[in-house]
């Protein structure tokens, strides 16, 4: 059993990582070129339908995907209620932002929204169609499939969107690449699955589910609102250009913070809510996640801070250099999510959807103070008071999440401790050298070349544990690639 987990938990960190390298490294890599091509102005029209479809993804899933991950027994019946419920709130949804388009635009005094939203909601059934095959694959630790798809959606979604843009699409570029890349994630979903839904519907199944999902539906709801609010705010009180240099800044930090969450919750989530009834084992699992985690956050995070300026210049050119202090809070701002994330994902496996909404109504009712600061002070206080609450409500999460398994808020700091040792005294070499006054692409050569370089040289020298952790596994799947 140990030995069944263990190997599931490795192989589905190697395919979530191989998942964000790959579709994800993709991504990113597109959106580089999409955003030498365009305007920051394009980049906040997009900002705008994001939040819209963020928020309506929400409501879709409803908490259903964790609660039949968490559901030891899920049957046929509950993927095909899950299934139809998802596909019916969907539609609902599509036939609503169609309606309200109109006043959407004239909130944000943006005419143009109009037939962007009617077109880019289109999504948001697309996506329902791929939820119970995500589900299925994620609750059997089956990434490998998910990476394959992801891989084959992005690429031939970037040929979309940069092939438009070439043909002076503009932002219809991007809604062109978003649109293509979530219908060919479905499409293969569906064929390597080989899952199909049947027209059966469960009011019991149903009843259960949503018991414990609506809980997960009202935080995860509130948690994207309130994600997606910053962008609210920049985009009714600022320029759409700002909103654009925001959100490159935002996606700068996430292709690390995110994604690294990402594949942590994918993974842990199905794999801890096995051992939910063996508390020794769950800590110990639990521990050996947080301290593996943090230490690859905290130094991708402080190393990105410390390279803001050449890297921005570098990849996507001089015109987004006021995304370089942005960014650089924002960091700060998700240097702490992965711990964050985590404690919070503990809270699902051991049941408690009710605690983890307290905490998220709590968490957004201190943070409407940032908000307040971005409207009548200056956006830049408004990134920086997002740390400090930031930083709190990592403390909400873990003073909760912590007793379950006694593992307390000391205990977790005391275990990251010598991973933000590292990553500063990295970060502060880094950042020094950016005073050297030479090319910007060779400086920033040299600073990841040093930064990655002194981060290596100290894991070795004091044997940190969770890099032990790392190289192991690293090698383990090396070991098995060669075979």
């Amino acid at each position: 059993m140990v030995g069944t987990l263990k190997n599931k938990a490795i192989k589905g960190v190697g395919w979530s990582f191989a998942d964000c390298i790959l579709g994800q490294g993709v991504i990113f890599l597109v959106g580089l070129i999409l955003a030498r091509l365009l305007t920051p102005e394009d980049y906040g029209l997009l900002a705008y339908l994001t939040i819209l479809i963020s928020v309506s993804n929400s409501l879709v899933d409803s908490g259903f995907s964790n609660a039949l991950i968490r559901k030891k027994n899920a049957e046929d019946i509950d993927y095909n209620t899950t299934f139809i419920t998802n596909l019916c709130v969907s539609i609902v949804i599509v036939v609503l932002l169609y309606f309200t388009a109109p006043a959407i635009s004239r909130f944000f005094e943006r005419a143009e929204l109009i037939p962007l939203i009617r077109v880019m909601s289109v999504i948001v059934i697309i996506n329902s169609f791929s939820l119970i095959q995500k589900t299925r694959l994620t609750k059997n630790v089956d990434f490998k499939t998910q990476t394959k798809a992801s891989l084959i959606s992005s690429l031939s979604s970037g040929a979309v969107g940069i092939g438009m843009v070439l043909y002076g699409f503009g932002v219809w570029s991007l809604v062109g690449q978003q649109l293509s890349r979530q219908f060919l994630y479905t499409l293969f979903l569906w064929i390597f699955t080989k899952w199909y839904p049947k027209i059966q519907f469960s009011v019991k199944s149903f009843k259960e589910l949503f018991g414990f999902g609506w809980k997960l539906l009202v935080s995860g709801l509130i948690n994207t609102i309130w994600n997606e609010t910053y962008q609210l705010v920049i985009g009714k009180f600022y320029t759409p250009a700002t909103l654009g240099q925001y959100t490159r800044a935002h996606q700068f930090s996430s292709i690390f913070s995110s994604n690294l969450t990402s594949i942590v919750q994918r993974v842990s989530y199905p794999v801890l809510s096995e051992l939910q009834d063996d508390k020794e084992r769950l800590k110990a699992g639990y521990k050996r996640v947080i301290k593996v985690t943090m230490l690859v956050a905290l130094v991708l995070m402080l190393g990105l801070a410390a390279t803001a300026g050449p890297m921005i210049v570098t990849l996507i050119g001089e015109q987004w250099l006021p995304a370089v202090p942005m960014l650089q809070i924002v960091c700060f701002s998700m240097m702490l999510y992965p711990l964050y994330a985590i404690n919070l994902n503990m809270l699902q496996v051991q049941g408690r959807s009710d605690l983890f909404l307290k905490l998220e109504i709590v968490k957004k009712i201190i943070a409407v103070g940032p908000l307040l600061l971005g409207i009548f002070v200056g956006i830049y206080w408004m990134l920086i008071g997002s740390v400090l609450t930031g930083f709190f409500a990592y403390y909400l999460n873990a003073r909760y999440s912590g007793p379950f398994l006694k593992y307390s808020i000391t205990e977790q700091i005391k275990d990251i401790l010598p991973s933000f040792g590292v990553a500063l005294t990295m970060a502060l070499v880094v950042y020094a050298i950016s005073f050297i006054n030479i090319s910007v692409i060779w400086l920033l050569v040299i600073q990841i070349a040093v930064g990655a370089f002194i981060t290596f040289a100290l894991c070795e020298l004091f044997k940190l544990e969770e890099y032990m952790e790392i190289k192991n596994i690293a090698l383990s799947m090396l070991s098995k690639m060669k075979k």
